[in-house]
């Protein structure tokens, strides 16, 4: 009997709008850069997303490291607590474009989509 290998999802994922977006962000930085995703408390709705380049070399070893063809997506342990499952998707669309966060451990999420309470 073969054993089947089963590849186990990210556990953020970008889809290609998010990681097209990236990139050409990271390409204007003209450095080697990783994208760190996490939550801190603020926010309408009680925490708030945030995210912001990295050198790789800041990267702990308790760091959840999603790899993208090369790129790294960190995020550390107790944000991943909140953000585990997470999609994030990109839209250039004049109203309500941008970064675009889908949680499935938020229990609700303010108007503007850039906070959310568990």
């Amino acid at each position: 009997m073969t054993e089947v290998i089963t590849a186990k999802p990210p556990s953020i994922q970008m889809t290609d709008n998010a990681l097209t977006h990236v990139l050409a962000l990271r390409a204007k930085q003209d450095k080697d850069l990783c994208l760190r995703v996490g939550v801190r408390q603020g926010g309408c709705s009680g925490m708030s997303y945030v995210m912001d380049f990295e050198d790789p070399s800041q990267i702990r070893a308790d760091d959840e490291i999603c790899d993208y063809s090369g790129f790294k997506l960190v995020c550390d342990r107790k944000s991943m607590l909140y953000v585990y499952g997470l999609v994030l998707d990109y839209s250039d669309a004049m109203i309500g474009g941008g970064f675009q966060f889908t949680n499935p451990n938020a229990a609700q999420s303010c108007g503007c989509g850039k906070s959310f309470a568990v």
